[in-house]
């Protein structure tokens, strides 16, 4: 658990594990609790791990105004060389993702795999017309966070795996961990909705995984095939009847994945 200091502010982070060194970038809404202990443990046997928490979530200090997602991505950037790391393992999922593809076509020579997970792309073909974020923010409009983790719940994982009402309390419990305002969600959606790297993605040239769950109610799975069509020689892992945290529901085969792409 530490800060790093970035300029006149911080950005939190957390270490763990041993190995090659692989950074986590969340994606809207979430922080470094949401990924999950049972992921983390996992990975933390093969991997340096580090998570983080983008600017103006828990302890990251908040920068007044719009940013975009180059901004989050140099964030990301600058924790890295706080980390002395001069290459690492990237894995970024949802807004995460859009950030690291941003951050791979930026300084490619940091990264030395990719791992872009239920994301977006921008351009012709993609599309951000989904049902989850709209029952997200009408829940979250209610100031009431019982409901509106119970919204993000039901519109981040498959109703295969909601079914089990035994699995909501270790979500309930992460979710609410870490404070997110719901002002910087907002921002963070801006951001998403101008983001557009769908034309630079084929000069992409590190080795590069993209999964996305086939139920995701949060960005549509086409947005995935599309990303995997336009990245030269990535491989796209398809989840069947998986939602937009499909890490949550098929811990073991994402981290499988990963260490398969990273050779470890």
């Amino acid at each position: 658990m530490a800060l790093a200091r970035i300029g006149d502010r911080d950005l939190y982070y957390e270490r763990r594990g041993m190995g090659e060194p692989l950074l986590l970038i969340m994606g809207m809404a979430g922080h470094h609790n949401t990924w999950g202990e049972p992921f983390l443990e996992q990975l933390a046997l093969s991997f340096d791990v580090v998570t983080f928490d983008n600017r103006g979530i828990g302890d990251s200090t908040d920068v007044p105004g719009e940013f975009t997602i180059v901004d989050l991505a140099n964030d990301a950037v600058a924790l890295l060389e706080h980390l002395g790391w001069e290459t690492a393992h990237v894995m970024g999922i949802s807004l995460g993702g859009m950030i690291a593809q941003e951050l791979v076509l930026d300084v490619p020579n940091m990264v030395r795999t990719l791992t872009i997970g239920c994301s977006y792309c921008g351009g012709d073909g993609s599309t951000l017309a989904a049902p989850g974020p709209m029952q997200m923010f009408e829940a979250m409009s209610t100031g009431d966070p019982e409901q509106a983790v119970r919204a993000g719940y039901l519109a981040n994982l498959s109703s295969t795996y909601t079914a089990d009402e035994a699995r909501y309390l270790p979500f309930h419990d992460a979710a609410l961990s870490i404070a997110v305002p719901v002002e910087v969600v907002l921002r963070q959606a801006q951001a998403a909705f101008v983001h557009d790297t769908s034309t630079r993605l084929p000069t992409i040239t590190t080795p590069t995984l993209v999964l996305h769950g086939t139920d995701d109610q949060m960005l549509n799975f086409t947005n995935g095939e599309m990303i995997a069509s336009l990245i030269p020689n990535s491989t796209f892992v398809a989840f069947e009847g998986v939602g937009h945290l499909f890490w949550w529901e098929r811990t073991e085969e994402t981290v499988a994945a990963v260490r398969k792409l990273a050779g470890v």
